[in-house]
C-alpha cells in the first residue's frame, strides 16, 4: 500500500514532525530521537515474514567490517542491494535501533532482493577515503559470497543514507579511490547525502567532516563526491527530504545539476515533502511506500534489475 507522506502516522506524530521540521537543524540529535521513537512501533509491526537474517558477517578483519544479510526464503539469484548507514562520519551503526536500519533490509528482501546492511570504520580512526574503501571491500565480499545467499553477484546496487551516501558516491565516482567501482554495480541511490565536504559555521556536523575529510579545507573540493558527479555514467537516484540537515538538500540539488549538465538530461530526483533527514529512511517498510517504491522502479527501469 502506498500512502501520502506521513499519512500512516497518528495525528499526534504528524503534528510532532510538523513542529520539528522547520527547526530540524537546531537540535538534530534530539529531533532524531523523536523520529526514531515515532517510527519504532510502526516498524515493529511491519511485515517481516519469510525473511531470514544472518547477522555479523565479516567482510574484513576490523571489528566494524561486518554486515547483516537479509534474504527471503524463496530467494534464488536475485539482485543484491548493499545499504550503507549514516552517522556524520564519526558515529552510527547498521542497527541504530532495533528497527532502523533493519527496516531497509527487510523491505528489500520482501521485494525480491538480497539485502546487505553494511557497517564500516568510523572517523577519526578511519579518514578519507576509508568509508568508501570499506564499501569497496564489502562489494568484493558480495561478489564472492552473494550466490551462497541466493543473490546474483553480477547484479549489485548501492544505497547510502547521509554519510553512507557520501561513501557510496565516493566509491562510485572519486578517481582518487584505490579501487575502481566494480562493473557489477548497476546503479546507486544517494539519500540525504553530504555530497560536498564543508566545515561551515552553519554545519552542525562540521566536527565530523573535519574528522573524516581532515582539517585542511583546501582539500575539500578534491575530496567531495559532487566534484566528480558529472564524469560518471552510472545510473543515479538522488533523494532529499523537505527538512534536511543544513545544506544537504542544497548539495543534493547541486549534484543533480552537475549530472544533468554533463549528461544532457536530469537523473532521477525525489524531494519528499513533510519528511526530515531521519524519517526519509525510517518510513521504509511501513505502509507509506514512497521512497521504497521509487527505488524499486529505479532499479528495474534504469539499472536493468528485475527481481
Amino acid at each position: 500500500m502506498r500512502l501520502e507522506p506521513l499519512a500512516n502516522l497518528p495525528q499526534a506524530a504528524r503534528c510532532a514532525l510538523a513542529e520539528i521540521g522547520p527547526v530540524w537543524g537546531t537540535d538534530i540529535q534530539r529531533h532524531r530521537d523523536i523520529v526514531l521513537k515515532i517510527y519504532r512501533p510502526l516498524l515493529a509491526a511491519a511485515p517481516k515474514a519469510g525473511v531470514e537474517v544472518t547477522r555479523g558477517i565479516a567482510y574484513g578483519t576490523h571489528p566494524r567490517k561486518i554486515l547483516d544479510a537479509y534474504r527471503h526464503t524463496s530467494a534464488a539469484k536475485v539482485p543484491v542491494v548493499l545499504f550503507v548507514h549514516g552517522g556524520a562520519f564519526v558515529r552510527g551503526d547498521k542497527d541504530v535501533t532495533d528497527e532502523v536500519y533493519a527496516n531497509v533490509g527487510y523491505y528489500f528482501a520482501r521485494h525480491g532482493y538480497l539485502a546487505l546492511n553494511v557497517e564500516y570504520r568510523l572517523a577519526p580512526e578511519s579518514r578519507y577515503p576509508g568509508g568508501a574503501d570499506d564499501l569497496a571491500a564489502a562489494i568484493a565480499w558480495a561478489k564472492r559470497s552473494a550466490r551462497d545467499l541466493g543473490g546474483d553477484p553480477e547484479r549489485l546496487v548501492l544505497v547510502g543514507h547521509s554519510a553512507g551516501a557520501t561513501h557510496v558516491a565516493g566509491c562510485a565516482w572519486d578517481p582518487n579511490m584505490p579501487v575502481r567501482i566494480d562493473p557489477a554495480v548497476k546503479g546507486i541511490v544517494l539519500i540525504s547525502g553530504r555530497l560536498r565536504a564543508d566545515a561551515r559555521p552553519d554545519n552542525p556536523n562540521a566536527a565530523g567532516v573535519r574528522a573524516y575529510f581532515g582539517d585542511d579545507e583546501s582539500q575539500y573540493e578534491a575530496r567531495s563526491p559532487v566534484t566528480y558527479a558529472g564524469a560518471s555514467q552510472l545510473p543515479v537516484f538522488l533523494a532529499i527530504a523537505e527538512h534536511e540537515n543544513p545544506l544537504l538538500d542544497v548539495y543534493g540539488a547541486e549534484t543533480l545539476y552537475r549530472i544533468a549538465i554533463a549528461r544532457g538530461r536530469a537523473p532521477r530526483f525525489l524531494r519528499l515533502p513533510r519528511h526530515n533527514h531521519i524519517s526519509i529512511i525510517a518510513h521504509v517498510n511501513t505502509e507509506e511506500d514512497t521512497l521504497g517504491a521509487a527505488m524499486r522502479d529505479f532499479f528495474a527501469n534504469e539499472c536493468g534489475l528485475h527481481s
